[in-house]
């Protein structure tokens, strides 16, 4: 297989300031592409793999990988993240959209955009409610099933370019949506100068991104992998935001994910309390400084000793292991912590696109929920575990018939 762009590239320049004068605090080795899923045809076949450090700029407050692999490679070959596979994610994006609609008086002469767009998982909520949608997203297949249910998407990544073509065509946003993927893109000045383009005078930008805070809190480092290049504080964010003429005007702590904030970015500034007091108590906790992380990557390590010493106790015993959600963050967690086919024997997963497959780096086999109670394994550990209240219920057929569920963060622990 042969590429006219590099694989990846090593950065020593922060990827919000430019400033070169970041400390690395977690190294995770050498690790497989998160979302890489290894179809049956492959097995066997040498895996792609990157390092994987994350780092803190001194001068901005931004933790971020140091390394960047092309999107080529993270995003528009075969990805197989399709987000309508989660119902708790669906009704929370329902109900962001409908807030809006009723915050923003939207209706018929308005446009919404949703950047990484995925599946039209939130923007149906628009087009169900006669608003003009828009979706961006380069995966082919998830903007394909977008399509199929009468959501207006083009398959392309955004890029400052991408958005004066927009802007050309007499396209500007009203609303414009971005969940989950600010993190992802290799250009953050970039992306959000294009924002500020595409977005209407009196417009808002509606952000989702993971909170560096509860991540460092509870341990989620399997949060951590290639195709999230930033790890967000209020800090940094509003630093960011300024310098494109964008402001964080307000802010809402969400618990999706392990923790998440929700941005309210506007060309005006009108910064309400919630973002003030949110930048108080990240001072007064530490996260604008190094000193902060420097002990991470020795939690990091025991959680893994935890987690690992817990699997070989129970297989010892003669019980027999799956997992819960063929993620990213299950990649991460079962690569770094070297949790392989010994102790795992299989995966389940919701997503039929990912069924038949492997996990990367593991070579363990992913198949449908169902496999759960027809095998019954006497443990599963849950590696999608910002769902777990949402698989535990979903999952009482095997509860009732004596199956337990290990979580792995903060702690490792059997519920």
């Amino acid at each position: 297989m042969t590429h006219d762009f590099k694989l990846s590239v090593a950065e020593h320049r922060c990827r919000s300031c430019g400033s070169e004068n970041l400390e690395n605090f977690l190294d995770l080795g050498d690790t497989p592409l998160a979302d890489r899923l290894v179809p049956e045809e492959r097995r066997g076949e040498p895996e792609l793999t990157f390092p994987l450090k994350v780092a803190f700029c001194k001068d901005c407050a931004l933790v971020q990988i140091t390394e960047t692999v092309s999107p080529e490679i993270l995003f528009a070959d075969a990805y197989p993240y399709y987000s309508s596979f989660s119902p708790a994610l669906l009704e929370h994006s329902r109900k962001n959209a409908l807030g809006l609609i009723e915050s923003r008086r939207l209706g018929p002469e308005s446009l919404v955009v949703e950047l990484a767009s995925n599946d039209g998982y939130l923007l149906k909520n628009y087009v169900e409610a006669g608003i003009p949608a828009l979706g961006i997203d380069p995966a082919d297949g998830p903007a394909a099933a977008a399509e199929k249910i009468g959501v207006p998407t083009r398959c392309a990544f955004f890029t400052y370019d991408y958005a004066l073509g927009l802007r050309e065509e007499g396209i500007r946003a009203d609303v414009i949506h971005g969940n989950n993927v600010l993190a992802h893109v290799a250009d953050t000045n970039g992306f959000v100068a294009a924002i500020r383009l595409l977005l209407k005078d009196d417009g808002v930008a509606v952000i989702e991104a993971p909170y560096l805070a509860p991540l460092t809190e509870h341990c989620e480092f399997d949060t951590i992998y290639h195709e999230h290049l930033c790890y967000f504080s209020g800090v940094a964010l509003d630093k960011l935001f300024r310098r494109h003429g964008l402001y964080l005007n307000r802010v809402e702590h969400l618990a999706i994910h392990g923790g998440s904030l929700r941005l309210y970015v506007e060309p005006v500034e009108n910064v309400e309390a919630s973002v003030k007091d949110l930048l108080a108590a990240e001072t007064a906790q530490g996260l604008d400084g190094i000193d902060y992380f420097r002990g991470f990557s020795a939690k990091v390590d025991a959680l893994k000793r935890d987690l690992v010493a817990l699997l070989k106790d129970l297989k010892a015993q003669g019980k027999s292991i799956a997992a819960y959600g063929a993620a990213a963050k299950g990649a991460t967690m079962i690569n770094t912590a070297g949790v392989g086919r010994e102790l795992v024997d299989f995966v389940v997963d919701r997503n039929v696109h990912k069924h038949g497959k492997y996990m990367p780096g593991q070579d363990i086999p992913i198949l449908p929920v169902e496999a759960l109670v027809e095998r019954r394994p006497d443990y599963v550990l849950v590696l999608a575990w910002n769902f777990a209240d949402e698989i535990l219920a979903q999952q009482a057929e095997y509860r009732a018939g004596g199956g337990r569920f290990i979580l792995p963060v903060p702690t490792p622990r059997i519920v």
